[in-house]
């Protein structure tokens, strides 16, 4: 005779808040701080060394870490990171200032079929950045 097991399988947790923190290596360290701080207005909110950063916009967490010459720095499969803006129109203000201090720009604003806007540039280290009004979690 056999004893059935009780099912072990824990209940799913409360969703979670979001994604609120990303890590990212790269080489061109300084730049890319300074693109973070002074262009899109992150502060710093922990230096813990001179290879590591951590940047924070009120609601999100950016970690910059030095990525060192020939330091196994693992695949990386990032397609990009995105910052959420709450106002619709908000979005081509930021891609006029992006413009005007020469970030490379990878697409003009554009209005999505669900009627998000949006438009990406690359930050100095090469990491695709998206700026966009997305309804369902824009303040506006």
């Amino acid at each position: 005779m056999t004893t059935q097991q009780p099912n072990t399988t824990p209940n799913r947790p409360k969703p979670t808040a979001g994604m609120r923190h990303v890590a990212l290596f790269v080489t061109e360290f300084d730049k890319t701080e300074r693109f973070y701080v002074d262009l899109l207005g992150m502060e710093v909110e922990w230096r813990p060394d001179n290879d590591n950063v951590y940047l924070c916009s009120g609601n999100d967490n950016l970690a910059l870490h030095r990525a060192h010459k020939g330091q196994p720095t693992g695949p990386q499969r990032l397609d990009h990171i995105g910052f959420i803006i709450d106002d619709i129109d908000q979005v081509d203000a930021w891609y006029d200032f992006l413009n005007h201090h020469q970030v490379k720009i990878l697409n003009k604003p554009k209005t999505h079929r669900d009627g998000a806007r949006s438009f990406y540039c690359f930050d100095p280290d090469g990491t695709s950045v998206q700026l966009i009004y997305h309804p369902p979690i824009s303040g506006s």
